[in-house]
């Protein structure tokens, strides 16, 4: 099997939309009672979240990339 680069940033939006649908399944099995408009702040906190460990993923990958790089001596494609 073929191995694929890690994104946190999905990891974290997977989470956040399985917590709505967890608040929700709460809310229909008569748990808790949660408003209909919940839904936007948890899922917009969640995506901002989500694009800020995204980026910062990003980040290190890219600063990682670029000291291998150095250390090997080769020309960086991330030098652009």
């Amino acid at each position: 099997m073929l191995r694929h680069e890690f994104q946190p940033g999905k990891l974290v939006a997977g989470f956040v939309v399985i917590l709505a649908g967890i608040v929700y399944a709460g809310d229909a099995g008569g748990a808790w009672e949660t408003p209909w408009f919940a839904i936007f702040p948890l899922i917009g906190f969640g995506l901002f979240l989500a694009g800020a460990v995204g980026l910062t993923g990003q980040f290190i990958r890219r600063r990682r990339a670029l000291r291998d790089d150095t250390r090997a001596g080769a020309p960086s494609e991330a030098r652009r």
